[in-house]
């Protein structure tokens, strides 16, 4: 351990676009003392998943700053202004960035904060009393371990790709996650055949690529996934007032039973697919029919992938269950891409203070309205958490656009005072109930 480098107010944990855009906010805040610490050597952002065509599902204003501070130097028209590509991104008329594009203004706007220490991986934080401080153990990329404090925490790892148990099975060799697709184009290439397995954004452009690919006479095509339709991510102008933080806010206010219901039947607002991709499918099968002797595309909804294993012949058999008539069958294929989604990392660095936090009955941390976890009486430093609240702010919880909101929160909180305005009217749905009689 070569020593203490000193106290901070804030550190931050882990440098996705939410901590990012955090560093971004307090970049402007005089005497708030924030760093972010990732272990990553740089900023990165699905590196795995970009395509060259893809687009944000979100517009340009859903940037790091703007929904609370659009004249911050940060925000996605400077990055434009600073490329010189203000003019002919107005001429463009599509206010939506490809996926390319918003990384590369992520790594700008990154490369113009001093705040961010890559190359330094956190190993635990713990409370010290006395201090009122949390102290963090960091390691450094070149094995030095220090000692960091801080009087409040913001921890956003971010999620980890998700392989269900039925198919954790399959040999490296076999499967892969969406998340890694583009680092296995090769093996997409050699495979006969290649079976996509769940749905919803990441599935769906994984299924253009390979019916692209097919089309050009590559591998034969499986899709497979339990929903019961391929059903489109819900993007009407008036329900996506449900991702608004008028919503987020009556959502937080609910008993807990009641949001996990509303959290479950919303799933079309993050887990469906964008109608253009859905178009694009459509039209890349209509061009199949032109084309003789291309390899078969199996694609079928409403099936439960149960088992995964490669048999005695060296086959990739998925036990599949018919959801509508319970008829089990097989699925035969050479490789898998699970398009199972992702889920909360555990932050197992926050062990010795795991005693401190209180959860709910289903062993969640309990968050309040500020985004910050319910702690045990006494402990004056807060721990604050992006993107690892969707059982209590709900589906929005993921989205870029609600990023800037809650970062302002968050930094309101720990100034104690309105750092950054938050919206007051967001939405013109009224989510509350009518007062009763009186």
């Amino acid at each position: 351990m070569s020593g203490n480098t000193g106290a901070h107010d804030v550190i931050a944990i882990g440098c996705g676009p939410f901590n990012l855009g955090l560093a971004a906010l307090a970049s402007t805040v005089d005497d708030l003392d924030l760093v972010v610490l990732d272990e990553r050597p740089e900023f990165t952002w699905h590196r795995g998943m970009m395509f060259g065509d893809a687009s944000m599902q979100v517009n340009f204003l859903a940037d790091l700053v703007t929904l609370v501070a659009p004249w911050h130097p940060l925000s996605f028209l400077a990055y434009l202004h600073d490329k010189d590509r203000l003019y002919t991104f107005t001429v463009r008329e599509n206010f939506f960035p490809s996926r390319r594009e918003y990384e590369d203004y992520l790594r700008w706007a990154a490369a113009r904060l001093t705040s961010l220490r890559f190359s330094h991986r956190v190993d635990e934080v713990d409370w010290n009393a006395d201090e009122e401080r949390f102290t963090v153990r960091v390691v450094r990329g070149d094995g030095t371990a220090v000692r960091m404090a801080a009087r409040h925490l913001v921890v956003g790892i971010g999620t980890a790709p998700h392989l269900p148990e039925a198919l954790a099975g399959l040999p490296a060799d076999r499967i892969l996650h969406t998340a890694d697709y583009l680092y296995r184009t090769d093996d997409v290439a050699r495979a006969g055949r290649v079976t996509v397995v769940g749905s919803g954004q990441s599935g769906a452009e994984v299924a253009v690529d390979l019916l692209t690919r097919n089309l050009d006479g590559g591998p034969a095509v499986g899709w497979l996934t339990r929903t019961g339709s391929w059903a489109p991510l819900d993007y009407t102008k008036m329900n996506l007032e449900l991702t608004t933080p008028a919503y987020m806010r009556y959502f937080h206010s609910l008993p807990e039973d009641v949001r996990d219901r509303l959290t479950r039947e919303q799933w079309q607002f993050y887990k469906g697919i964008s109608t253009d991709t859905l178009e694009e499918i459509h039209e890349l099968l209509y061009r199949r029919q032109l084309a003789p002797d291309l390899a078969d595309v199996e694609l079928r909804f409403g099936v439960a992938v149960e088992s995964a294993a490669v048999d005695a012949g060296g086959r990739t058999v998925l036990g599949c269950r018919h959801l509508d008539t319970g008829r089990p069958f097989e699925h035969v294929t050479d490789l898998v891409v699970a398009a199972t989604g992702y889920r909360a990392r555990p932050p197992a660095f926050l062990t010795p203070v795991d005693k401190l936090i209180r959860r709910d009955a289903r062993g969640r941390p309990v968050v309040r309205a500020d985004h910050s976890v319910e702690l045990a009486d006494g402990v004056t430093g807060r721990i604050f958490v992006a993107n690892a609240e969707l059982h209590a702010y709900g589906v929005s919880t993921p989205n870029l656009d609600i990023g800037a909101v809650r970062n302002a929160a968050i930094l309101n909180a720990i100034t104690g005072k309105e750092t950054y305005r938050l919206p007051r009217r967001s939405a013109f749905t009224r989510f509350e109930a009518p007062p009763g009689p009186a």
